[in-house]
């Protein structure tokens, strides 16, 4: 009866559950932000090589110039 009771008057309350729902889409929300914004970054990456592969040592003198 004992853990019976605990397990009432300790359990969350209405509140804390929607917190806690709420809490749990906010990270889902965050974590789906931070894959898209690795998925950008890895694509920039990608465009940013290819980018300096194309530049010679000619390129490099003309801009200094």
């Amino acid at each position: 009866m004992a853990k019976a009771l605990i397990g009432y008057v300790g359990g969350p309350t209405p509140d804390q559950i929607h917190e806690t729902a709420r809490l749990r889409r906010r990270v889902a929300d965050l974590e789906a932000e931070v894959l898209r914004l690795k998925i950008e970054n890895d694509g920039l990456l990608k465009t940013l090589s290819e980018r300096v592969d194309q530049v010679t040592a000619s390129d490099l003198l003309e801009a200094a110039h």
